[in-house]
């Protein structure tokens, strides 16, 4: 396994890069421009109320709009990958910038492999990595080209390619060892969707090890699975090959925009520099984010949900109040940050690979690892401010005070937040879109 990780020849690299390996025709990140109005706004996969529209009108879309095939069960996509996997990660940990377009469909890229993980290095977050080209790719893109100040326009060319590189010599691809404590869960492998039935269990836990390890790493667990097709993810021992993700920011983020129009929450020093993004998913029609500025009252990392029907929404036949106990597949994920308008937040998720795909109920949706840094880099007081799609502008960023020690804050009744976890079990077809938009 080591010796897969280390890769193969540069020879086999080159010669794949330059067509030795096939490569598709379209999605090709190196020729796309992608302002913010020209990201297009995802289909939303339904709320409580049935609305199926989008939470804000459509923006104008990409040059080129193909409409993307639905979601494949996991097994299919795999099947559809055409590089070995051995060749896969090889070619990942050696893959340098071409122009060449990338893949379309679900089949996984060694550059874009590599791509998402410098960015996921240099805290512009591209959501799950899974070697696909999308929408939250591109946005890290430009948030890495504000960044560095480099021309913001989504393009990926070879200046910001060695940019990147520049940053980390590590491999992307690397081996680890699962332990006891990894397979020893608690794991709960059917986890209801019936908040009644939440409510009951001691915690809203994994569902197995595999779960767990690929957002350990910043990983689509399908894609996990791809890589290590061997592995049961149940033994201790067991050698698997994950993405080698970057540590937490340690920085402080001074203010918050929550962009609605390109949905990615971005945070700033209190210089105004940009030092973190990453891809959110932004309030729905039936229950709209806030608008204006708005500060941050409140963190909870692994909290207790609150159900309340009078207040919120109601699941089900579910009229009571309920309190549903804490864990990274509970509604709010594992990490809570509350604001000072009652019931609205920033917090994590149960399903990761749906950022930016599906429509939230009011609050700002992340997935459970960019959340989690997130409360690390705030405390109360910053201000969020909830840019809508049409004349945003650069953060006014306010006086704050020192910075202190932050132990985090219970949740309460008073801030819990209006989510309704269960989605449909597909991936909503996106309009206006380039194929397999993420």
């Amino acid at each position: 396994m080591t010796d897969i990780v280390r890769g193969v020849a540069v020879v086999i690299a080159a010669l794949a890069m330059s067509g030795g390996v096939q490569a598709a025709q379209d999605d090709d990140i190196g020729r796309l421009i992608v302002g913010q109005a020209q990201l297009a706004e995802p289909e939303t996969t339904g709320s409580v109320d049935g609305d199926q529209s989008p939470s804000t009108p459509p923006l104008a879309p990409p040059p080129i709009a193909v409409a993307p095939a639905p979601r494949a069960p996991a097994a299919a996509r795999e099947a559809s990958d055409a590089y070995p996997v051995d060749l896969l990660i090889s070619l990942a940990n050696d893959a340098v910038f071409t122009p060449d377009p990338y893949p379309k469909g679900r089949r996984s890229d060694p550059r874009m492999i590599k791509l998402q993980v410098l960015l996921d290095r240099n805290n512009a977050s591209p959501g799950v990595i899974d070697g696909l080209f999308g929408d939250n790719v591109v946005k890290a893109v430009m948030a890495f080209e504000e960044m560095v100040g480099h021309k913001v326009d989504g393009q990926l060319d070879a200046e910001l390619w060695a940019a990147l590189e520049k940053t980390s010599a590590e491999p992307v691809l690397v081996a680890y060892t699962i332990t006891p404590e990894d397979v020893a869960g608690p794991f709960i492998p059917e986890l209801p969707q019936d908040y009644a039935l939440q409510a009951e269990l001691p915690g809203l836990s994994y569902r197995d090890a595999a779960e767990m390890l690929a957002e350990r790493f910043h990983m689509d667990e399908a894609f996990l699975r791809r890589l290590n097709p061997e592995v049961s993810f149940t033994e201790a021992g067991a050698e698997i090959v994950v993405a080698n993700v970057g540590k937490p920011l340690k920085a402080k983020v001074a203010n918050i925009v929550a962009d609605k129009g390109r949905k990615q929450l971005r945070g700033y020093d209190a210089a105004g520099r940009l030092i973190v993004a990453y891809p959110a998913t932004i309030g729905s029609s039936d229950l709209p984010s806030p608008s204006g500025v708005h500060a941050v009252k409140a963190i909870a990392v692994n909290p207790d949900y609150w159900y309340r029907p009078k207040v919120n929404f109601v699941q089900g036949s579910n009229t009571k109040a309920l309190r549903l106990p804490p864990g990274p597949n509970g509604p709010v994920g594992a990490t809570w940050i509350g604001l000072d308008k009652p019931t609205y937040g920033l917090h994590g998720t149960p399903e990761p690979s749906k950022i930016d795909k599906t429509n939230s109920h009011g609050c700002v949706r992340l997935t459970n690892w960019d959340a989690r840094e997130l409360a690390g880099l705030v405390q109360p007081g910053v201000p969020v401010d909830f840019q809508d799609p049409e004349g945003a502008s650069a953060p006014v960023l306010a006086e704050q005070p020192p910075v202190q020690a932050l132990e985090p804050a219970p949740l309460s009744a008073e801030t819990a937040d209006p989510e309704y976890a269960p989605e449909p079990a597909r991936i909503p077809m996106l309009r206006d879109r380039r194929a397999d938009i993420r």
